[in-house]
């Protein structure tokens, strides 16, 4: 099955920039990750996303699931249980390990769902 692949325009945007400032997710009181790297991904009428560089990430927060989603305009996305110290949340993290070029400086980052996590920028 051939999945399409869309090209972000006018009818649906998309643009990847440096975050330029600090960004740090929090599980509780625990810094999940820190940098000053991140790239905020606008997408149409979405709310804007930070992408953070997985070396920036605490080691032992993320562990891999066999979840997997798709976007025409993005490519597969593979998802992270987040370890936090409430415990587990499953698919809390997304990443894109091969976006498509419209959005390929995304590659070796992820992302967290706001819901799970506090996300401060700034």
């Amino acid at each position: 099955m051939t999945r399409p692949v869309k090209t972000p325009g006018p009818d649906h945007p998309i643009t990847v920039e440096p975050t330029g400032a600090r960004v740090v997710v929090r599980a509780g009181d625990r810094v999940i990750a820190d940098t000053t790297r991140a790239l905020s991904l606008a997408e149409s009428t979405y709310p804007v996303v930070q992408y953070i560089p997985y070396e920036d990430v605490a080691e032992g927060a993320l562990r891999p699931t066999d979840s997997h989603t798709y976007c025409p305009y993005k490519g597969e996305a593979s998802y992270y249980t987040l370890v936090g110290p409430q415990g587990e949340t499953a698919d809390a993290v997304w990443t894109y390990d091969k976006p498509y070029d419209a959005v390929r400086e995304i590659a070796g980052h992820v992302a967290f769902y706001p819901q799970h996590v506090d996300i401060a920028v700034g």
